[in-house]
């Protein structure tokens, strides 16, 4: 039996990729590892902890405390690190960059001495494609070089290169990918899908930044796990592989696929002013990582259909989530921010 452990497994990607591994790898055990910010949810791996109670662990600590991960790891007889915790809203790393500093490249930091400390077989980090900044052309490359417009962006590069640094100083066997804009199941209703979903339902306004054109890949979850799942089992050690659909939408598409899957009318969307730094467009290119065997399943309207449908069927579980901090977050962000037509 092999032991994963899984950092950040009770949030949206990592609690996504915990359920594909368990069901996907019978000889796979693997160990939770999550801090329970106000994004991470035991809720999401509420089926999870009962359909495998014999190979499902949920260990509650912090990636930047490193007693604590050295504790999990030896108590568990883990060899494999998959590092899905991060801070990650651009939005909240513009009010408060210290914290995502903390988790994404001090956290990365504590990971990577404990993989190198007890001499792992594996560390996998998930990144994000906003370490190469916005792309007005073309797509980007594992080799392009990073460049960051964000507090979260940043934090997040800095966290690759340590990676990458690690492997080239100390062998530590890294490999990296970094996915495009994911939606479906179980994302905290901060970002963009979900809390428009959400509050289409409740015919709340839809804040839309902008004009509404920045272009991003919105892949399905579960196509991404798939692509990590792959890097994991058969990427080159010391190698970063994109992980994205190949397929730009831009956001007020995004917002009309939505309001038209629901049946609500386009008048719910109250543009806001833009916020600092937007990046204008993703685009990655992929091919690496497709010439492992992976490829996405859905196309951008299957994903935005089965993740509107979830968040129909589960107003148990958003519905709890948008009140308390989210509200006062939401009042934050968004308040004042209303562009007159």
């Amino acid at each position: 039996m092999k032991t994963v452990l899984i950092t950040g497994g009770a949030g949206f990607i990592g609690s996504n990729y915990v359920r594909y591994a368990l069901q996907t790898h019978d000889d796979w055990r693997v160990v939770v590892y999550d801090k329970l910010t106000y994004a991470g949810n035991l809720d999401n791996l509420r089926d999870v902890a009962e359909a495998y109670k014999d190979r499902y662990i949920f260990v509650r600590g912090d990636i930047a405390d490193r007693e604590a991960v050295v504790g999990a790891v030896r108590a568990h007889d883990v060899g494999t690190i998959i590092n899905f915790a991060a801070d990650t809203h651009v939005d909240r790393s513009l009010m408060e960059p210290g914290s995502f500093i903390m988790t994404d490249v001090y956290g990365t930091y504590v990971l990577l001495e404990v993989a190198r400390e007890l001499k792992l077989e594996r560390y996998h980090q998930v990144s994000t494609d906003e370490v190469y900044g916005q792309v007005l052309t073309g797509r980007s490359t594992e080799e392009d070089k990073l460049h960051t417009r964000s507090p979260y962006s940043a934090s997040k590069a800095g966290g690759d290169l340590m990676c990458m640094a690690y492997y080239t100083s100390f062998g530590v066997p890294v490999t990296i990918t970094r996915g495009s804009n994911n939606i479906g199941p179980y994302q905290y209703p901060e970002k963009a899908v979900p809390l428009f979903v959400t509050n289409a339902i409740d015919d709340i306004p839809l804040p839309l930044y902008g004009d509404g054109r920045q272009q991003r890949d919105y892949q399905f979850v579960l196509d991404h796990c798939e692509g990590i799942d792959v890097v994991v089992e058969k990427g080159q050690l010391g190698e970063v592989y994109n992980v994205g659909s190949g397929t730009e939408t831009a956001n007020i598409d995004m917002t009309h696929a939505i309001l038209d899957l629901l049946g609500k009318p386009y008048s719910l969307i109250q543009p806001v002013t833009d916020r600092p730094g937007h990046d204008r467009r993703y685009a990655l290119d992929t091919s690496k990582v497709r010439q492992l065997g992976w490829s996405n399943r859905h196309s951008f309207e299957q994903a935005i259909e089965q993740t509107v449908r979830w968040y129909v069927d589960n107003a148990w579980w958003w519905r709890k989530l948008k009140t308390g901090e989210y509200l006062a977050y939401y009042k934050r962000q968004y308040a004042g921010r209303e562009v007159k037509e």
